[in-house]
């Protein structure tokens, strides 16, 4: 079986979620037997044809001329290439700027597409964006042929707003064993000793409010900000808390050996998200057995439980910098507990394999556009 996996900027994973999931999927499919075909932007530093078995398609990507409009001329780019090939399965990952050009979608080939979180809710947008978004999610219904939600919340969504069934598939994360101390010396902390936030900086993401609970608690211990900073809104939040010295913007950090060690020696790991399903960082936190503190939303609820700490405003913030503390035996168990999601639930084998299902089940049926 060819699976083509389109919908990101590419693998290795240089940028985020998706991209990760198309990484470890991609990856595990290959081990497994399948022929697996990855969509990468031109722009992408990877820039060979195939990556550990993995085939990579380069497709002209003018993202960095032209901005949000160049993702919608890749994408476009991306689909006319699949008419080029005869995939018994695409898989997109996302919908936002692909699915304008659903109608071009290849009829003789099945297509699979994870619905990722609610993009028309996100707050960073203007009404006139978010109301083509949420059109941009009916054209994802509507050229798919099948449906993948990554949290029961988003798949009760498109129960009830668009009557479609969905597979449940979560993303994974492994959990992380290795810890090395001697990461921390690159950026100047001490284990236990420090709190952080890893996120892209964009409002929906809780930047703002986390960042003045910290100003508040007025707390020695560094705080990181991990994430892309060199954008509108992280300018913004560098100028609001330029006088707040424990903040530190550290930028991304895609070696993933290194943030899964700033995780795992945090005292205090904070989720911000607010939109979405089962957000790959989240997974990655709590493999890093870092104590998690999340924005309170169903879609964390669902995940955490009662296994971890939960704010919605910056005072509640400050107050879990004040008093929480890794090691206390309270906080010791619901790292435990985390522990034993990843493993029983959500660990990249066992996602690989639930998409593997899906696919099996799905290539039994035609293609309905």
């Amino acid at each position: 079986m060819v699976i083509a996996i389109l919908g990101t900027r590419g693998i290795p994973n240089h940028y985020g979620g998706f991209e990760q999931c198309a990484e470890y999927l991609a990856l595990g499919l290959v081990k497994k037997g399948f022929e697996v075909v990855v969509y990468n932007s031109h722009n992408h530093p990877y820039q060979e044809s195939e990556w550990n078995g993995v085939k990579i398609v380069h497709c002209y990507d003018p993202e960095n001329k032209l901005g949000t409009a160049g993702q919608f001329i890749y994408d476009l780019n991306c689909i006319l290439n699949l008419k080029k090939h005869n995939f018994d399965i695409v898989l997109q990952l996302g919908y936002t700027s692909s699915s304008v050009w659903g109608f071009l979608l290849p009829k003789n080939t099945i297509v699979t597409t994870n619905m990722d979180g609610l993009e028309w809710k996100r707050t960073k947008y203007s009404a006139k964006v978010r109301n083509f978004l949420l059109w941009a999610e009916k054209l994802g219904v509507k050229y798919s042929d099948h449906l993948i939600a990554d949290s029961i919340g988003i798949q009760d969504y498109l129960r009830e707003k668009y009557n479609k069934a969905s597979d449940f598939i979560p993303y994974g994360a492994d959990p992380f064993l290795n810890p090395d101390e001697s990461v921390l010396q690159e950026y100047n902390i001490e284990k236990y000793n420090y709190d952080l936030l890893i996120a892209r900086l964009e409002p929906e993401n809780s930047i703002e409010i986390i960042l003045d609970g910290v100003a508040s608690a007025n707390q020695n211990r560094p705080f990181l900000v991990i994430g892309k900073h060199e954008t509108h809104y992280g300018e913004y939040l560098k100028n609001k808390f330029k006088n707040v010295t424990q903040i530190r913007f550290i930028g991304g950090i895609y070696n993933i050996d290194k943030l899964n060690n700033v995780r795992y020696y945090a005292n205090v790991y904070f989720h911000g998200h607010t939109v979405g399903g089962t957000n790959p960082s989240l997974l990655e936190a709590m493999a890093s057995n870092s104590l998690i503190c999340a924005n309170d939303n169903p879609f964390n609820r669902y995940i955490l439980g009662a296994d971890a700490l939960y704010f919605n405003e910056a005072g509640q913030v400050a107050d879990v910098l004040t008093k929480a503390y890794k090691s206390s035996e309270s906080h010791q168990l619901m790292l435990k507990n985390n522990m034993t999601k990843i493993e029983k639930v959500y660990t990249w084998d066992i996602i690989v394999e639930q998409y593997i299902e899906h696919f099996k089940r799905i290539s039994k049926t035609k293609s309905t556009r």
